[in-house]
């Protein structure tokens, strides 16, 4: 069961918010304000994170900011009707999507599935070792100060690799998940990826791709 965090000052908001959630089977746990939300984002497992602009002691928008700082879960912003300039505020600091109040209850349900299945189906596609990632989705791989982008079959070897990190994978099983069945060619194939893949990590030095003589190929544990 997903655990929603409902941020907001108004109580009689977050009753209506928790009984729309807890219909379609969401855990609600809520917050008055922003200092609050945060003293439950250290304690509890929280899956998305609903954030009201307007709250004492920590605003909406330093909640979302502070949650960035340390946590990787969708944010839905709450903001008063006509103020466009907190949704602009909201998506500089990384709020996810956002909802005007007064707002249906039945949008508000359907933008919390949406979010959090967007955020499972990218997470399906992200690896990370240590502070470097491996996004799949955009073939990328990358750390607080580098991004690099790589080639499709690079990114999936260098992905399936970082999937299980000092684990050893043969040329044939590396052939097998990444070229396919049917695949005509020879092992030379992951030898060349393997050597452009190393030029393209040099910025990234938690990466290593060792040679296994006589087996194949592992990224090391730094």
């Amino acid at each position: 069961m997903n655990t929603i965090l409902v941020a907001d000052d108004d109580a009689h908001i977050r009753k209506l918010m928790r009984l729309y959630l807890e219909n379609s089977q969401f855990k609600v746990v809520e917050a008055g304000d922003g200092q609050e939300a945060l003293d439950l984002l250290t304690k509890e497992t929280i899956h998305l994170a609903i954030v009201d602009v307007m709250m004492p002691r920590v605003d909406g928008i330093e909640l979302t900011e502070d949650i960035r700082s340390f946590l990787n879960i969708p944010i839905l912003m709450v903001t008063a009707k006509g103020e466009s300039q907190d949704k602009v505020r909201g998506f500089n600091a990384g709020t996810d999507d956002y909802l005007v109040k007064p707002f249906d209850p039945v949008e508000l349900n359907l933008r919390v599935k949406a979010l959090l299945k967007r955020y499972h189906n990218h997470l399906e596609n992200l690896v990370r070792v240590g502070d470097v990632s491996i996004d799949l989705g955009r073939l990328v791989v990358e750390s607080p100060s580098e991004t690099v982008q790589l080639k499709r079959k690079e990114c999936e070897l260098l992905f399936m690799l970082a999937g299980s990190t000092g684990k050893i994978f043969t040329r044939a099983q590396l052939i097998e998940r990444i070229w396919g069945y049917d695949y005509e060619g020879d092992e030379r194939t992951v030898d060349v990826h393997i050597k452009r893949l190393r030029e393209q990590l040099v910025r990234f030095p938690e990466l290593t791709i060792s040679t296994v003589r006589g087996l194949g190929y592992r990224l090391e544990e730094t």
